[in-house]
């Protein structure tokens, strides 16, 4: 793992829109979801980019799927509150799982010299992880924040429940070491504060 996040690193953020509470539409009529607290790290983690003046980038999923809460002609395809973008933010509209199938995502990113990803969102196992696996695929150095990002239950074909935690749990471990590196917010931060603390010394300011 590196030892801080500098100016060619971004925050990408999935699908942090109002539809992913829709619960019994993801995980059936015993619909639930893991790690509630995902939203105040993601809302931590940007508001640390935006003070230090970094790339933000969001995906904003309008779903194909006629009876998906995640639409923008509804109500529910909208962002989460705290989650809007900025002006100077990269945004872009996708249809399917990845951000980058579609999207002008990578274009964008390597116009702002963007080499180094840290992602969170929504859902860990759907967009996330396959996000996550093409930010790889492409070549970007790709952090992912586990506690960042949450999912519900998923049942299998077979009727299994599968519990939310253990499906996010399972995704994390599939993508970490193989298309990126997992952290949680705080080693963000951490990393963030590196940087700050060398530019410090470069300015003198120790």
């Amino acid at each position: 793992m590196i030892s801080a996040f500098g100016t060619d690193t971004a925050l990408l953020l999935i699908d942090v829109q109002l539809g992913v509470d829709d619960l019994e539409h993801w995980g059936g009529p015993t619909g639930r979801r893991n790690n509630p607290g995902a939203e105040s790290v993601m809302l931590d983690l940007l508001t640390a980019w935006r003070a230090a003046g970094r790339q933000v980038a969001f995906t904003r999923h309008d779903s194909r799927e006629a009876a998906s809460p995640l639409k923008f002609s509804l109500p529910t395809g909208a962002q989460k509150p705290g989650f809007d973008p900025a002006d100077h933010d990269i945004v872009v509209s996708k249809d399917v799982n990845s951000g980058f199938v579609g999207t002008s995502l990578d274009v964008d990113l390597r116009r702002q010299g963007i080499s180094r990803l840290v992602i969170a969102g929504f859902f860990t196992n759907f967009c996330v992880e396959t996000t996550t696996r093409m930010a790889g695929n492409l070549g970007f150095d790709t952090y992912l924040v586990h506690d960042g990002c949450a999912t519900t239950n998923r049942v299998g074909p077979d009727g299994v429940d599968h519990d939310a935690e253990l499906v996010h749990q399972m995704s994390v471990a599939n993508l970490h070491g193989e298309f990126c590196t997992a952290i949680t917010g705080a080693d963000a931060a951490g990393l963030r504060l590196a940087v700050n603390a060398q530019l410090d010394r470069m300015q003198g300011n120790e």
